[in-house]
């Protein structure tokens, strides 16, 4: 049964992936919708949010290049945006239904990767969430200055935090022969 999910998975995956008509690709997104009835709601916000700025750099780029070459515009910026929400909708539909670990248990190295992938999301959300509390608690009054200031120091802790996980990670999995 876990083989016909994931058999499943790549068949559809690389069937949307070879679409290139609209209208078939707008069909997709509407019956997405219709198996995932109940969930549509949450499911478009998550789509939206991740493919957002994606999706924007992607269009504005093509927009000044339509700008200086006479290229066809709306019609790419349909297809592609399309295809990106298409994509990203049924992997988030997927897997909500799958359970992912599960999914990629069939690789020791996948499994391995994944677990990493998941002990650091959860830390950095526990960390993320530790810092609103803290801000909301010592707070009273919110002010722009000091609230960009707090924006800023968390962004830089983030980043100073990505970047020394993802060193420790790196070594650690040289030491276990991934590279």
């Amino acid at each position: 049964m876990k083989n016909l999910y994931r058999v499943s998975f790549a068949i559809i995956l690389l069937a949307l992936l070879w679409l290139r008509d609209i209208r078939v690709m707008f069909i997709g997104v509407v019956l997405l919708w219709i198996i995932s009835c109940k969930d549509i709601i949450k499911l478009n916000k998550r789509v939206v949010k991740s493919i957002f700025l994606f999706n924007m750099s992607i269009t504005l780029g093509y927009v000044i290049l339509s700008f200086f070459k006479d290229v066809p515009l709306v019609s790419f910026i349909v297809y592609i945006n399309l295809k990106v929400y298409l994509l990203t909708y049924f992997v988030f539909w997927f897997f909500a239904k799958a359970d992912v670990v599960d999914f990629f248990s069939f690789s020791k190295d996948l499994s391995y990767l994944l677990s990493i992938s998941l002990s650091q999301i959860v830390s950095y959300k526990k960390t993320y969430e530790d810092f609103r509390l803290a801000y909301k608690a010592r707070v009273i009054k919110k002010l722009r200055q000091r609230e960009k200031g707090f924006i800023g120091r968390v962004f830089d802790f983030f980043l100073q935090k990505a970047l020394k996980d993802a060193k420790e990670r790196s070594l650690a999995m040289k030491a276990r022969g991934f590279f």
